[in-house]
């Protein structure tokens, strides 16, 4: 989860936004946990915490449900778009990039 040398022995008390959020993945990841919901997971992360949390998401073998403002994240994870309107749900199994040419 990128923590090297000193950093892997910080107080939580003094870690960054960022490294508050890859222990909480670190802690998911460990938990056996088959399924996940996460909410805007890349949030406080900077590029390179977020490619493996990319990489992470897409080797995950469970199911995941993630919000996302982040367009590479949900192209490359996500293979079901639920799209909840006041009108009622859409259900697609399509990527992302192909949900938005539909719309």
């Amino acid at each position: 989860m990128l923590f090297s040398g000193e950093e892997a022995l910080k107080s939580v008390n003094v870690l960054s936004g960022g490294e508050k959020v890859r222990c909480v993945l670190s802690k998911l990841m460990l938990s056996g946990a088959n399924f996940l919901i996460l909410d805007e997971p890349t949030n406080h992360l900077d590029m390179e915490s977020i490619t493996a949390l990319n990489e992470g998401m897409k080797k995950y073998p469970g199911n995941i449900i993630f919000t996302s403002h982040d367009h590479q994240l949900t192209e490359t994870v996500a293979n079901r778009i639920l799209d909840i309107r006041k009108d009622g749900l859409i259900d697609k199994e399509t990527t992302y990039n192909e949900y938005l040419e539909i719309e």
